[in-house]
């Protein structure tokens, strides 16, 4: 399954912003995803790389990263999200 970015519905948005809120600085390393993770992206500049797929990602986006994901994040500008495990 793939990395899915798209501007999320009036509902889907409502639902992350009561969400926990995750920062991170400009850098570089590796994530793996041991359960599915939906984000909307507040701030910064986001590309992740993975073996058959590489997404860029900013402000008002809503990603969603499949289980069992091995990637690199190369945070460009300091990301702020809403993020959901599970």
């Amino acid at each position: 399954m793939p990395i899915e970015v798209r501007k999320p519905t009036p509902e889907e948005e409502a639902a992350m912003k009561a969400c926990p809120t995750w920062e991170k600085e400009p850098s570089e390393f590796p994530w793996h995803y041991d359960e599915p993770e939906t984000c909307l992206v507040l701030e910064g500049e986001v590309t992740v790389e993975a073996p058959d797929q590489t997404v860029s990602f900013g402000p008002g986006d809503y990603v969603t990263f499949p289980q069992g994901l091995d990637c690199t994040w190369k945070v460009k500008q300091t990301v702020r999200k809403h993020y959901k495990f599970g």
